[in-house]
């Protein structure tokens, strides 16, 4: 439950958006061939030779006459330095028609990736032709996909998806460019390993060309990319220990996707992994996963000052670390860049009601700072304020300790059961089994956003389906549920709006078989000694509070921690553009040598990539500021 614009009240709950976001308008898919073709390969062939022709030319009406009139092209920083997604002929040919694509070669390499004739949507309603490819650009490489459809029996592009993965000449410290960890032969002072990451770790003699803020999935997956890239980064983080933003969370929290989903670079979870990640177990794998990788990471530390240098292109921090013995060192810092990994959430949003100060129950507290309901406490009453996940596993904690417990939902919420996000939404690319996570992660991409919405429209039919019995039993109980925006599903609600859903993993039953209350569509008037009064008169006793009402936008945080003079430079994060692409985050965001980085595992594991090879591309003269 967040605040939105007047505006945004006059729609239904489902549709509404982040404040400036769009609210994408559907795809169209072409008709599907007639015929599958004997030859799919040859097919391929022949067009990605004319679409490297025409390219080389700079040939436009060449390449416009290759698109069928309906057609996409996706870009990750391919053909710019940033996110687009171009439609028809003439748009594409007016995007590519100028650039320098050195070559797109056909990926034979899997049979996943080799051209083959089948579907080219979700449920195989339209057939085609699919396949994966290599680009190389005037600076880098990259990795994409093709999908071939047929317009009056000619094979033309459908659409053409473009992801950079490697600058030339400054390629990731992997594989077979890994470090060779010693440097034999006689030397004069030497230092072993240890000696050499104490200095790294705390910059001595140098410093941070990256400054990170936050340590979580967003702060380490970026640190990860940009330390195979040679960039000199450190993390900060105001926590003891890392991992500690989420042992401190309410204590039966667990993932809600699975392990599949939520892989990280360079160290995936190992065979063992649990499906679904507890969370002091989570902590314990981002502890680990600093020390193997060797990321610079400073805890019990924040920024006291930060200044930007237009002329310099440089930032001053002043940061102040707490040492364990209590004393504290402050160090002022030149960094290039400063990323804000503080989550893809700003402030917490905490409204005030009337009457809060005179509340005589045990607490009022918002969930990011809920640890659990007291087990010692039964029988006591606690109505948890929100209806997404947080409300309802604070809701099903206070239950299972013994508590009556009441969830107060203000509008409507996707819910989606777990089996069905794993074996429906997640099934083929993320699962045991499947393909590799990274040619799982460029095919999802690969999928225009505009497309990807009517494939999720089905989706999430086949998930109501599925959870059919759940759904009925909540509209019975007075719990109102939706699909998401033009019934588009939670994937979709989450990029367009960053909540409205639920992952259900067990409330939704406890609040069918009436274990946990709701009351429904009811604003709070005012907060009572005892509980709380609505604006119906109606009234609910209440021993605890929890307001389970969401965040505001990352901006609120820049504002925060570094001031009005960022903030009102950068634009609002999340939601998408025109174009269906993240607004701001992971991409240049309006304050030179400033961004943002968040979003789940799978968003992170991607995009930490993208956005090291802009930093990167800008440190080393590739790109421009």
């Amino acid at each position: 439950m967040t605040l939105v614009a007047d505006s945004q009240l006059q729609l239904p709950s489902q549709e509404r958006v982040e404040p400036g976001s769009v609210n994408i308008p559907l795809g169209k898919f072409p008709s599907s061939c007639s015929t599958p073709p004997e030859n799919p390969d040859q097919i391929a062939s022949d067009i990605v030779d004319r679409l490297n022709d025409a390219l080389a030319k700079k040939d436009r009406q060449r390449l416009s006459d290759l698109f069928l009139e309906n057609s996409y092209w996706r870009d990750h920083l391919c053909i710019s330095w940033d996110f687009h997604t171009i439609t028809g002929p003439k748009g594409i040919a007016a995007y590519v028609g100028e650039v320098s694509l050195a070559k797109l070669e056909i990926d034979r390499s899997s049979a996943m990736k080799a051209p083959h004739a089948g579907p080219i949507d979700a449920f195989g309603e339209v057939h085609g032709i699919e396949f994966f490819i290599t680009i190389e650009t005037n600076v880098g490489r990259g990795n994409g996909v093709i999908r071939l459809a047929q317009d009056d029996s000619k094979w033309k592009i459908f659409n053409v998806f473009t992801s950079l993965a490697e600058l030339k000449g400054h390629e990731e410290a992997v594989n077979r460019r890994r470090p060779v960890g010693v440097k034999h032969g006689e030397q004069q002072g030497r230092k072993n390993w240890q000696d050499r990451r104490t200095a790294d770790i705390n910059f001595e003699e140098k410093e941070p060309t990256v400054v990170i803020v936050g340590a979580g999935q967003g702060g380490l997956t970026a640190a990860a990319r940009l330390k195979m890239l040679d960039v000199d980064t450190l993390i900060i983080d105001q926590e003891d220990r890392i991992g500690d933003s989420w042992r401190r969370r309410y204590h039966q929290l667990v993932l809600h996707d699975p392990v599949w989903f939520d892989h990280m670079p360079y160290l995936p979870f190992p065979s063992t992994w649990p499906i679904f990640t507890p969370k002091d177990k989570l902590a314990e794998f981002f502890e680990s996963y600093a020390k193997l990788l060797e990321l610079n990471v400073w805890t019990r530390t924040e920024i006291k000052s930060s200044s930007w240098d237009e002329s310099r292109k440089q930032w001053t921090v002043v940061v102040e670390r707490r040492k364990e013995d209590g004393s504290v060192d402050t160090r002022t810092l030149h960094p290039h860049h400063v990323i804000q990994a503080t989550g893809h959430s700003g402030k917490k949003n905490a409204p005030s009601f009337k009457g809060m100060e005179c509340f005589k129950g045990s607490r009022i507290c918002h969930s990011s700072e809920f640890d659990g309901a007291d087990p010692n406490s039964k029988g006591k009453k606690a109505v948890v304020i929100g209806s997404c996940n947080s409300a309802h596993d604070i809701a099903q904690d206070y239950y299972e300790k013994g508590w009556e417990v009441t969830m107060v939902q203000r509008s409507t919420t996707c819910v989606v059961s777990s089996d069905s996000i794993v074996n429906i939404g997640l099934k083929g690319l993320y699962e045991e089994g499947g393909p590799p996570t990274e040619d799982s992660d460029i095919f999802l991409w690969s999928i225009p956003p505009a497309l990807f919405k009517v494939q999720q429209m089905k989706v999430a039919a086949v998930q109501a389906q599925n959870d059919a019995k759940t759904i009925e039993g909540l509209e019975k109980a007075g719990f109102k549920v939706d699909r998401g925006p033009m019934n588009a599903g939670l994937m979709i609600k989450y990029y367009q709006r960053g909540g409205g859903y639920y992952i259900d993993v067990g409330a939704s039953q406890l609040i069918v078989d009436g274990k946990i209350k709701v009351k429904q569509g009811q604003e709070i008037s005012e907060i009572l000694p005892n509980g709380l009064r609505f604006a119906d008169g109606s009234e609910l006793e209440a021993d605890e509070i929890v307001l389970a009402t969401g965040y505001q936008n990352m901006r609120t945080q820049a504002r925060s921690i570094f001031g009005d003079e960022v903030a009102d430079r950068v634009g609002d994060v999340w939601g998408l553009d025109q174009e269906g692409e993240m607004r701001t985050i992971w991409r240049r965001s309006g304050h030179p040598g400033f961004w943002f980085m968040g979003g789940n595992f799978a968003l992170c594991r991607y995009y930490s990539r993208l956005l090291a090879l802009q930093i990167k591309a800008l440190e080393e003269g590739i790109a421009r500021y």
